[in-house]
C-alpha cells in the first residue's frame, strides 16, 4: 500500500449519488489505518463555506460565480488540502475543478479558457511555481440526466443547481465528458445508474488498482 498523501476526488452531476460511496470509502480507507480528510467543495473551511452558501443560493452572473467558486478553491487548498497531503493523509473531497469546468463551463458556457486561466492560478501551491495540484484519482459518477431529474425530484429543497432542468444537467455531463478526455490517466468512469452494490463494487476496484487498498 501507498503510505504517501492520496488526493481523490468525486464528481458527477446532482442526483448521481456519490454521498453514500464518499462515506464508504473513507470509512474503508480508516479501517485500513489510514489517516483521512473527508471534505467538499465549494466548502472545507470557514471562509469558503461563507462562498458556498453564496453560490449556491445567490443569483449572479456565471463569471461572478467562478470567481468566487476559486477563490474558496484557494482557501480550501491553503488551510485543509495542502497540510493534509503533507502529513501524509488520504484526502477525499466532494467535488474539485472538474465541477467548474462542468458547471459553470458545460452547464453555463463560460470559456474554458478563462478557468483554466483560473485554475493555473488558483491550484499553483508549490514555492517554486511549477506545480499544479490535481487530484490523483477522479471518481466520476456518470448519470443520464434523466435519471438524475428523477432522484432529485425526491430529495430535500434543491439549491440553484439542483433545480435547473435535464437540458442544463444534459449540458453538465458533456463538460464532464469533455474533460475526462483532457485527464484520462486520473479520471475514472463509474456507471452510476446502477444497483448501490455494483457502482459500490466499481469504486473498491478502481481505488485497488492504484495499490492504494489491500
Amino acid at each position: 500500500m501507498v503510505s504517501g498523501g492520496i488526493f481523490i476526488t468525486f464528481e458527477g452531476i446532482d442526483g448521481a449519488g456519490k454521498s453514500t460511496h464518499i462515506d464508504a470509502l473513507v470509512a474503508l480507507f480508516r479501517a485500513g489505518k489510514r489517516q483521512v480528510t473527508h471534505t467538499r467543495e465549494p466548502g472545507g473551511t470557514a471562509l469558503a463555506e461563507k462562498l458556498r452558501a453564496l453560490v449556491l443560493n445567490e443569483a449572479m452572473d456565471v463569471l461572478s460565480e467562478a470567481l468566487l467558486v476559486f477563490a474558496a478553491r484557494r482557501d480550501h487548498l491553503l488551510q485543509v488540502i495542502e497540510p493534509a497531503l503533507q502529513r501524509g493523509d488520504v484526502v477525499i473531497c466532494d467535488r474539485f475543478t472538474d465541477s467548474s469546468f462542468a458547471y459553470q463551463g458545460g452547464g453555463q458556457g463560460l470559456d474554458t479558457a478563462v478557468l483554466s486561466a483560473l485554475e493555473g492560478w488558483v491550484q499553483r501551491v508549490d514555492a517554486v511555481g511549477a506545480g499544479i495540484r490535481q487530484p490523483d484519482l477522479t471518481l466520476w459518477f456518470d448519470l443520464p440526466p434523466e435519471a438524475a431529474a428523477t432522484r432529485l425530484a425526491q430529495a430535500r429543497t434543491p439549491d440553484k443547481f439542483e433545480a435547473q432542468g435535464t437540458d442544463f444537467f444534459a449540458r453538465v455531463a458533456q463538460g464532464y465528458q469533455t474533460r475526462a478526455r483532457v485527464f484520462p490517466d486520473r479520471f475514472c468512469r463509474i456507471e452510476a445508474d446502477r444497483e448501490r452494490a455494483a457502482v459500490w463494487a466499481d469504486v473498491q476496484q478502481a481505488v485497488r488498482l492504484r495499490g492504494w487498498l489491500p
